[in-house]
């Protein structure tokens, strides 16, 4: 057995056992897999070092862009525990982002009822943040 496949195959093997101790969304362990066939490989086809190398690279770079179509990484979605009072600086249009004046700072935010509009200058209750827009509700509707 070539030098050459002999790290192949412990390069394969070191990155597939790498991802059940350090789970990376599979990286590794695709690269592992990438590693292991250009291992096989190298017997038969691949008998330069730096082809072996690029077929790696290329193999590894498919496998991650292809598998990301199927492992699907959860969104988070932040929830803010206490409603809390914010106020519009615009108008928010239904189903469409305004700007809300919420602890001094001027943010994007959405109603959280798609058809309902909420003039400016309204007090709301922030009701939860997805990234960096708030999702509100107005003050007048929770109470009433």
């Amino acid at each position: 057995m070539p030098s050459t496949t002999l790290i192949w195959l412990l390069a394969g093997a070191s990155l597939c056992l790498i991802e059940l101790f350090v789970p990376i969304a599979f990286v590794a362990f695709l690269m592992g897999i990438s590693a292991l066939v250009v291992a096989f490989l190298s017997q038969a086809i691949l008998g330069n070092l730096w082809l072996q190398v690029v077929v790696w690279l290329l193999l590894s770079t498919v496998l991650v862009l292809l598998s990301r179509r199927f492992v699907t990484l959860p969104r988070r979605r932040s929830k803010i525990q206490h409603a809390i009072i914010a106020e519009t600086l615009t108008e928010i249009p239904a189903g469409k982002p305004g700007r809300v004046l919420y602890e001094g700072n001027s943010w994007r935010a959405r109603c959280d009822d798609e058809k309902l509009s909420i003039p400016p200058n309204q007090r709301v209750y922030v009701t939860r943040r997805e990234g960096t827009t708030l999702i509100v509700m107005p003050e007048n509707l929770l109470h009433s």
